[in-house]
């Protein structure tokens, strides 16, 4: 590995950051108006706004995971995999909704934000991350507090 720095680190540390920022304020929003989705896609308000609050909780949970990337780049490598593939399978589920006429074209500004955005920079992330990770297969040994 030759360094105890992630590279970008700088750059990592901003990006996670915002993501954790962002999914923070968008899972109080969903908290907040829990219909603005389904208002804004022209499609029927929900019969049970708490399960879409719900979502807004889980997704701001991750927010938290993301901000304690940013405080710590080189130990993220799992939590960052965990939310990218969040990112991917997010989009999947939707573009299936839409493809079955299920939801219209107008709700994919869910995962625009959300997910999309976040693609490139987590996989970069990932990347550089990796020897960091490997690093820490199979270690058994149990970190000791000074």
């Amino acid at each position: 590995m030759g360094t105890h720095v992630i590279a970008r680190r700088r750059w990592h540390r901003g990006v996670f950051l915002a993501a954790g920022i962002y999914n923070i304020a968008w899972g109080l929003y969903a908290a907040i108006d829990p219909q603005w989705l389904f208002r804004f896609s022209g499609m029927p308000l929900l019969n049970h706004p708490a399960m879409f609050m719900c979502i807004g909780m889980i997704v701001g949970v991750y927010g938290l995971l993301y901000i304690e990337i940013a405080r710590r780049p080189e130990h993220g490598f799992a939590m960052a995999a965990i939310g990218l593939l969040g990112k991917v399978l997010g989009p999947v589920g939707i573009i299936g909704l839409i493809a079955s006429g299920q939801w219209p074209l107008k709700s994919a500004v869910l995962c625009a934000g959300n997910d999309l955005l976040w693609w490139a920079p987590f996989a970069l992330y990932l990347y550089d991350a990796w020897p960091f990770f490997r690093a820490t297969l199979g270690a058994t040994e149990e970190p000791r507090l000074r």
